[in-house]
């Protein structure tokens, strides 16, 4: 009779003994879990932050190439920029130890499985929004009828250019008579896709998206630089065969003034405006992609060329894997 309590004496400690295994393994196993998630997070955030620090030197890269291409021209004596420059020339995607000094720890062999691309474009290649209104908060008919064409080879609403123009109007803050100081104003746009402030849906803004942007000041469009439609915009009484002209002299010659634009057209009634056609640029689109394994970043920055000095306007940068292309 006395064996039986000791029997279940023994099956409690047992019982215990396993409780507390259970426990210890547990808490063991959430410690294990917890040290790798942070070293998953930690990793991320190194590989993050040697991504930035590598599109930041391609940036660099980028911005020294423009300001050696801009006393390139000032030397030859030209105010140009054309697509026959290096600038203009993309970067395909390359292995990122390609471009690293050779040695036995970095070499294209034990180098880092990281792969970079990038390409400037002209940004004056594009219809500029901001010159559809002055200073004043006033719209500029002219602008407001290239933009027109624009949206209607886009196959935009009728109404687009205007709606865009009253919105940049109420936006720039301006108290005129027809927008007077109590009227209910939009935040101002600093890109295009801040347009949907105004009212424009995303699918107007998609359509209009290759040939017109925002940038931060009226800029003329670069003959040398951008397509027939925005040619076609901006010069007043020329058709789209016209601009497909214009486009084909340019890539025998780049045009060295808006005069050589002018003989070539051979119409003393088309006048070109040079606040809204030139032959050079002072503002651009670096882009630039890294694949780091199965990580991809991207970004793109406006950068602004005055002189010598190359501003960096606005970064945009995302991130994504590979997998999710």
């Amino acid at each position: 009779m006395k064996a039986a309590p000791a029997l279940r004496q023994r099956g409690a400690a047992l019982l215990l003994a396993m409780v507390i295994v259970a426990l210890i393994t547990t808490v063991a196993s959430g410690m294990v879990w917890l040290q790798t998630r942070a070293v998953q997070v930690e990793a991320a955030e190194r590989a993050r932050a040697q991504a930035a620090w590598i599109l930041s030197g391609a940036l660099d890269w980028a911005r020294l190439i423009l300001r050696e291409d801009g006393r390139d021209a000032r030397q030859r004596g030209q105010a140009r920029d054309s697509l026959d420059e290096p600038w203009a020339t993309p970067l395909a995607e390359a292995r990122l130890s390609t471009f690293l000094a050779a040695d036995k720890d970095n070499n294209t062999d034990g180098g880092p499985e990281a792969f970079i691309s990038g390409s400037i474009v002209d940004a004056q290649a594009r219809f500029n929004l901001r010159g559809l209104v002055d200073g004043a908060g006033k719209p500029q008919d002219v602008q407001l009828a290239a933009l027109q064409r624009l949206a209607d080879l886009a196959g935009a609403p009728g109404d687009t250019a205007t709606r865009i123009a009253e919105g940049l109007v109420l936006a720039t803050g301006v108290v005129t008579a027809e927008t007077p100081a109590n009227a209910e104003r939009p935040l101002r746009p600093a890109q295009l896709a801040d347009l949907v402030w105004l009212g424009i849906d995303t699918a107007t803004l998609a359509r209009l998206a290759p040939w017109v942007d925002l940038l931060p000041l009226p800029t003329p469009v670069n003959a040398n630089t951008a397509p027939r439609e925005v040619l076609m915009a901006a010069i007043d009484g020329i058709d789209l065969g016209t601009a497909e002209r214009l486009v084909q002299a340019r890539q025998r010659k780049p045009f060295e003034s808006i005069t050589d634009i002018q003989t070539l057209l051979a119409n003393d009634s088309i006048k070109l405006d040079p606040n809204r056609v030139g032959v050079g640029s002072s503002w651009f689109f670096v882009s630039g992609r890294l694949r780091l394994e199965e990580r991809v970043l991207e970004e793109r920055s406006l950068v602004q060329r005055d002189g010598d000095r190359i501003t960096v306007r606005r970064r945009e940068r995302q991130s994504f894997t590979a997998a999710g292309l």
